[in-house]
């Protein structure tokens, strides 16, 4: 049974093509990967095909999910199908989750919305638990940003299949962890998948993440497929240099330098986060994220820091700019930065830069590209003015 067609999709911004003439069908059970570069055009085509797509994008082309053109489907239609046919994995759980809302409340909303009567507590810990999160109670608890990357992700399948729906769209779910939870988010979506007898379609940029997980792949390079086939037929014998590109992307092995004086070192990093309970929200106890860490980082030096989701990597990086409260010594260029003050140590951070995980969540939305990078400009760099380096107006 054909579960979703796509006819000559084509979207659109002004005069710019963003996808063009992508047709495809998807079966009832069946799991199919597109796949493509970073602006290829696979996440645009993943929105169209709940009509989720971005102001000022054109669409052309027939949808049809669940016998229903997407198109002409009235706002009741919609919703039911939105979350009751097919649930959606965005890219970004972190953006996706409400900051504001406990996991519990933002998966009762999704539930309640396909399933007759209240959401209770038992049915959301079910929901968790199917997704491999332990401690589901304390999940359902807790505030998103509390969440490791990876918890974060289980969270967003929990929400996305609430509905008990009959595809599952899964876009990027593996972008931002590390290759360990890579793994197990995929072979989570599988298992669900085979359990609850659901298509799916995967949305990657990698193509050996589907080798064992996809029925079929379609790759996408600037806004067209220019191969579809079997995954085996794509993995043994691709046709496109292209697809052979995405097959063998990989980063060239450089030697480390040789490394110099001492810039950054760690001696006995802990970090602990409370753990509150109750509606007074008491602290009840702590959570050990980091335990005693050291190592020191020289000149010339790269350091790779490893570990699965939640071994607590950001956590470091964060206590290294002391953006939250840590134990133990950090020193760098030997001024230890806990005995600086507030003024100091905003100036050192011009010698200790970050590059965080989530460009959405860390880029303002209002503001443009050269009043977000004039902001550390006009902190950091005294000889410019503040209109040279904080420009209050688009610069065309």
């Amino acid at each position: 049974m054909t579960l979703l067609t796509v006819k000559d999709l084509n979207l659109t911004a002004g005069e710019t093509a963003l996808v063009r003439h992508v047709c495809f069908t998807l079966e009832a059970g069946e799991t199919v990967a597109i796949c493509g570069e970073s602006g290829a055009g696979k996440s645009l085509t993943a929105l169209a095909l709940l009509n989720l797509l971005p102001s000022g994008v054109a669409r052309s082309g027939a949808i049809t999910l669940d016998g229903t053109e997407i198109a002409t489907a009235c706002p009741g239609r919609l919703r039911q199908l939105r979350g009751g046919v097919a649930g959606m994995i965005f890219q970004d759980p972190a953006a996706s989750l409400n900051p504001l809302q406990r996991v519990g409340r933002q998966l009762a909303e999704a539930y309640c919305l396909h399933n007759p009567g209240r959401a209770s507590r038992v049915a959301l810990r079910e929901l968790l638990a199917e997704t491999g999160l332990d401690n589901p109670e304390r999940i359902l608890d807790a505030y998103p940003h509390t969440l490791s990357g990876g918890q974060r992700q289980r969270v967003m399948v929990a929400i996305a299949i609430a509905g008990n729906p009959r595809l599952l769209i899964a876009d990027e779910p593996t972008s931002s962890l590390d290759s360990e939870s890579q793994a197990k988010i995929l072979g989570l979506l599988a298992a669900i998948r085979e359990r609850r007898q659901m298509a799916l379609l995967l949305i990657t940029h990698d193509l050996s993440l589907v080798r064992r997980r996809a029925d079929r792949v379609l790759v996408m390079h600037r806004g067209q497929i220019i191969e579809a086939g079997s995954t085996q037929m794509i993995m043994a014998a691709p046709k496109n240099p292209q697809t052979r590109i995405l097959l063998g992307a990989q980063l060239p092995f450089r030697p480390p330098a040789p490394g110099g004086e001492v810039i950054l070192k760690v001696k006995n990093l802990s970090v602990a986060f409370p753990i509150l309970s109750g509606p007074m929200r008491r602290r009840i106890g702590k959570l050990q994220a980091v335990a005693d860490v050291s190592f020191d980082l020289r000149a010339g030096e790269t350091i790779g820091l490893i570990g699965e989701s939640g071994a607590g990597k950001t956590t470091i990086a964060l206590a290294l700019l002391h953006l939250i409260k840590y134990d133990g010594e950090i020193t760098l260029d030997g001024v230890n930065l806990a005995a600086l003050d507030r003024r100091q140590r905003r100036d050192s951070r011009a010698n200790l830069q970050i590059v965080f995980q989530d460009p959405y969540g860390s880029l303002a939305p209002r503001l443009t590209v050269a009043q977000i990078t004039g902001e550390g400009l006009a902190i950091h760099a005294p000889k410019l003015s503040r209109a040279e380096a904080l420009p209050s107006t688009r610069q065309s």
